[in-house]
């Protein structure tokens, strides 16, 4: 059985592996009506399954190790990257990573968080958490993309924002909170695309745009189910019922007009097809760029003020 099989997954890998084992001796007549048999029985409980996923299962597959990263969606979706690197203050934040590339016809600026493949990678990216020099580094990135009026793409997938001494004292909260202000009036279009993990305000500092898609298996909330089971009821035993309470998934999101759109994956997670997943998703952003381009600035940053300002209740 494959190493990273979730739990819920585990009655399609049995019978995968059972038609890998009966492919041995496909030539008898008998066994080949019976492999057939099993994968149509595959397809049907895999239907079965990622159709009734619960909040829990679905961050699970966004959290699944194999899925496809930002700088993996940049290779297969764009030509011609050029990253850009550092803040101009301070140094080159490894967990984002952003630069120019071409959407096809499309010239834009590209930015998003970067997750690690093993320990070493993971060490060197930070696993996904940006310091304040990451989120500095991003918006020297937007402005540049405004002086050249190009579009902002970012792809968000991260744990949070890194939660260290040394952050906190570069200041952690200032730099997300200049990019809130920055990004909600930068006179170019910005679509913002959850990947995988949207957590709280690491997520948000690169998270203001004119269009927000999410991808089926991905989750976006102001914090993880692990977090508040600890906060809430002082164990992290409780995780499935957060989940379920902070209604995290793209479904939710899309229901609270948080979000603008929801990206489909192919049957069983992005992991499973990366190619697909990325082809899938260039084709919206480049219909959703489209829309956008023809948007004059002014009323590009109306719009967007306006679809901030509707979140939420608030009393005046």
């Amino acid at each position: 059985m494959a190493v990273n099989v979730l739990d819920f997954e585990k009655p399609i890998a049995e019978l995968e592996k059972k038609i890998i084992e009966m492919r041995k001796y496909e030539d008898n007549l008998d066994i080949k009506e019976e492999i057939s048999r099993l994968e149509e029985k595959v397809i049907q409980l895999k239907k079965n399954i990622y159709d009734n996923l619960t909040r829990w299962q679905r961050v699970q597959l966004a959290r699944h190790p194999e899925r496809p990263y930002t700088l993996d969606y940049i290779y297969m979706m764009t030509k011609d990257f050029v990253e850009l690197h550092g803040d101009r203050l301070y140094k080159d934040d490894k967990a984002i990573v952003g630069g120019f590339a071409k959407l096809d016809e499309y010239k834009v600026m590209i930015i998003g968080q970067q997750k690690g493949r093993d320990t070493k990678s993971n060490l060197y990216r930070n696993f996904g958490m940006a310091n304040p020099e990451g989120y500095r580094k991003a918006l020297r990135l937007m402005k540049l993309a405004e002086k050249f009026n190009k579009p902002v793409i970012t792809l968000i997938d991260t744990p949070g924002a890194y939660p260290g001494l040394e952050a906190e004292q570069n200041g952690q909260a200032e730099a997300i909170a200049r990019n809130l202000l920055e990004m909600s009036r930068l006179k170019v279009p910005i679509i913002v695309v959850i990947i995988g993990e949207g957590a709280s305000g690491g997520a948000l500092g690169i998270g203001v745009g004119d269009r927000i898609l999410m991808l089926e298996n991905t989750w976006y909330s102001v914090i993880s189910p692990e977090s508040c089971s600890s906060i809430l009821w002082r164990s992290w035993e409780y995780k499935e019922q957060a989940a379920e309470a902070l209604k995290l998934t793209a479904t939710d999101l899309l229901e609270f007009k948080i979000i603008d759109k929801i990206v489909e994956e192919p049957l069983g997670g992005a992991h499973k097809d990366h190619k697909v997943m990325a082809a899938t998703l260039k084709e919206v952003l480049k219909d959703e760029l489209l829309a956008l381009i023809k948007i004059k600035p002014d009323k590009l940053v109306q719009n967007r003020l306006e679809k901030f300002g509707k979140m939420g209740v608030y009393v005046e």
